[in-house]
């Protein structure tokens, strides 16, 4: 096993407060994964440079967000500890420890990249490679491209220190003036129109960074004097929204935070290593203030720009392109998505299986003049319109549609908005839901015409309503028409769009009603079984679990010895492996080509998972006090049998299997690489891009060709941890 840095860690005050891990520093050695992906010769070169880029806009999200509330708590002299037993002081102590080596290690990753990106004949120049042919072309396209976009800004009394917006990176000089010899500092702001990186015509392949171009070609910006420093730096600043409770107009108090959370205060200052003392102490005394983190970086600064040079095109250094399969169940129905589920429940993997499956479902409903109504969940919808337009088309068809449009989606509220917008303006009824909670769940509901009677269809989402993301984030969609389905999901969007509280849901559970406390009754179950001498299993697929009354529930299960396979992605703030206290409890994390995001929960029942009779569960919500407390979700139980194996067998038993992407949490806290044993590789990815689609294939089919089936012994040793 490779072996991932512990991350930084303080003693608690109390010695019982050592059952969990910080959520902050989980969250850091969790992007300490994705970043090591980038280190992963598995990979082909541009593939892993996207996993740097992603690891430095994940770093940026966290100081914007996370640090920056524990900056607020400080600010306000609150000292409520986090369940490890830390302050805000001590936990931005720890974290600030723990960035900075992150920070170097993700410099010391781009220094390798970009070599060996190099012999790849992609280059990346510094501003000593830029010289004759290449220099002139520079030359000429700094004055016709960037030199009219630039704005040089003196820096003295009769110029404040201009606004450097969030994520904004700036340039900033030291000058002498040749006529007088008087000294002048200036300021010049990389415009956000303008890409990050110039390439050059033709091949090889060659970019130059805009605060190269900048500080090579200065002298266009500054005729007349003589430079004496130069220094890039970039700064990020509090990007989250705080929406108080007696807000009158939603929209409106959305519209003005979003303006004011532009120029929210300043986070963490960035500068490159080496700058000027005294350009240093001006940032420092117009940025830094006495809260920011400041840093000196001896590499790239914005490492998540690194993007740009991932969309070159070079096919042989990126994954072998893939195409999602259409779910072949609704082929079999001539594409008509209301017959296949009408026929029978059906569960879609994506991004395995397109997301156009339930673009169709809607456009089919917005153009069916049998149905009467459509309600749909919007989270997070992007900026692709399709899921808009079917409703916008459904909308002016005359049908009755309601859209519930969530405004605290972080860094989607604008998208959000403009979109709500464009639904209202077509006629569809636009909820924005709780002003103090999240609606995260993703359902959407349809109610046709079919004879003298109306039928509700229904889907479930673990994922959003997202064209983009679908095609990288492992979700599952589930269609189903059973009429208790539908009763429930009406009264959801009756809880959401009306505060109409649910009563006698007949299958789904919900947050915040009762979500946690159904999750707690099903773990006591197990603990029953093995009281009463029977196997007690659990297997569950998250992105974060933090909350820690489902913690000590799980400790508590362990300890009655219930077999415990957790794979949690991100945050883990459970400590496993501890004799007395958790050493029946296994925690994976999976990183890979795609994210990993669907919700799945399997309790055994009485016998060893997998089993036929195990309680099965998809849900949009992950084991965090936010998702039981603060947001409205669901949990869906899966009672059809095809769907119930596809998702247990299938679904989770590969997750488990996995050994090529997968690494272990130990009780220290660090990650380890698993490394394939002799019963061979096994890679989650490429094991649902190569087999038939999980929806499966009618009776005339299968008897030709069935799905292929995970073998009993893979089952079996995904049973025994693997």
């Amino acid at each position: 096993m490779t072996e991932s840095a512990a991350p930084a860690t303080i003693a608690p005050a109390d010695p019982t407060e050592a059952r969990y891990f910080n959520r902050e520093l989980s969250w850091l050695a969790f992007n300490r994964r994705v970043m090591e992906e980038a280190c992963n010769p598995a990979h082909p070169l541009l593939e892993r440079l996207r996993f740097l880029s992603i690891s430095g806009s994940n770093f940026d999200e966290f100081f914007m967000v996370r640090v920056a509330g524990l900056m607020g708590q400080q600010l306000q002299n609150i000292d409520t500890r986090s369940a490890d037993g830390l302050t805000p002081a001590q936990q931005l102590e720890a974290i600030s420890a723990e960035a900075a080596t992150l920070a170097d290690e993700q410099q010391a990753v781009w220094v390798d990249i970009r070599a060996q990106l190099a012999v790849a004949n992609i280059f990346v120049l510094e501003a000593d490679a830029i010289e004759g042919e290449t220099e002139q072309w520079l030359a000429n396209h700094f004055r016709e491209q960037i030199f009219p976009i630039l704005t040089p800004q003196a820096l003295d009394p009769a110029h404040p220190f201009p606004f450097i917006p969030n994520q904004g990176s700036s340039v900033i000089f030291n000058l002498l003036r040749k006529s007088d010899r008087e000294p002048i500092q200036e300021l010049v702001m990389l415009p956000t129109t303008l890409k990050r990186f110039v390439r050059l015509p033709g091949s090889p392949a060659r970019y130059v960074a805009i605060e190269t171009l900048i500080k090579h070609f200065w002298g266009l910006l500054f005729p007349g004097y003589e430079m004496l420093a130069a220094a890039t730096f970039r700064v990020l600043r509090d990007s989250d929204i705080e929406i108080e409770e007696e807000a009158e107009d939603l929209v409106l108090t959305f519209r003005s935070a979003i303006k004011r959370r532009r120029r929210g205060r300043v986070i963490r200052l960035e500068m490159e290593e080496g700058i000027a003392p005294d350009l240093e102490a001006v940032l420092k005394e117009e940025l830094g203030g006495s809260d920011a983190l400041l840093t000196e970086t001896g590499g790239f600064l914005g490492v998540g720009d690194l993007s740009m040079l991932v969309d070159e095109d070079r096919p042989d250094l990126k994954f072998t392109p893939f195409s999602a399969r259409f779910p072949e169940r609704i082929r079999e129905y001539g594409g008509d998505c209301f017959a296949a589920i009408r026929a029978k429940d059906i569960i879609v993997h994506h991004p395995y299986e397109t997301f156009d499956v339930v673009l169709s479902f809607l456009q089919q409903a917005a153009a069916d003049p049998d149905v009467v109504a459509i309600k749909q969940t919007l989270y997070r919808a992007g900026k692709q319109p399709a899921v808009i337009n079917a409703l916008i088309a459904a909308a002016e068809a005359g049908k009755s549609v309601t859209a519930v449009v969530e405004l605290k989606a972080r860094f989607d509220e604008e998208q959000n908005l403009y979109w709500a917008t464009a639904l209202e303006r077509a006629g569809v009824q636009v909820v924005y839901g709780f002003i103090d909670w999240k609606t995260h769940a993703k359902v959407s509901m349809v109610v046709r015409r079919e004879g003298d009677r109306y039928r509700t269809y229904c889907h479930f989402g673990t994922g959003n309503y997202h064209p983009i993301t679908a095609r990288i984030y492992t979700d599952l969609s589930f269609f189903t028409a059973d009429p208790r389905m539908g009763r429930d999901a009406a009264q959801i969007f009756n809880y959401v769009t009306g505060y109409v509280e649910p009563q006698h849901l007949e299958l789904l559970g919900i947050s915040p009603r009762d979500l946690r406390k159904r999750l707690t009754a099903l773990i006591e179950e197990e603990i029953e079984h093995v009281r009463a001498g029977r196997p007690g299993t659990i297997w569950a697929k998250m992105n974060s679990l933090v909350d820690p009354a489902i913690i000590e529930k799980l400790y508590q299960a362990s300890a009655a010895g219930v077999q415990i396979e957790l794979v949690v992605r991100g945050i883990c703030c459970l400590r496993p492996g501890v004799a007395g206290m958790s050493e029946n409890i296994r925690v994976k994390s999976i990183v890979g080509r795609f994210l990993e995001h669907s919700r799945i929960w399997a309790f055994g029942n009485g016998k060893a998972l997998p089993n036929d009779g195990a309680k099965l569960y998809i849900s949009s919500a992950d084991w965090m006090q936010r998702n039981f407390d603060r947001r409205v979700e669901f949990m869906l139980p899966l009672l059809n049998k095809t769907v119930h194996d596809q998702v247990l067998d299938q679904v989770m038993v590969a997750n488990l299997l996995d050994n090529e992407q997968s690494w272990l949490l130990a009780p220290d806290g660090h990650y380890d690489r698993i490394v394939p044993g002799e019963d061979g590789e096994f890679n989650l990815h490429r094991y649902f891009m190569t087999n038939p689609s999980l929806s499966g294939r009618g009776a005339a089919v299968e008897a030709r060709k069935p799905v292929p089936k995970l073998s009993p012994r893979k089952r079996r040793l995904a049973a025994k941890g693997g």
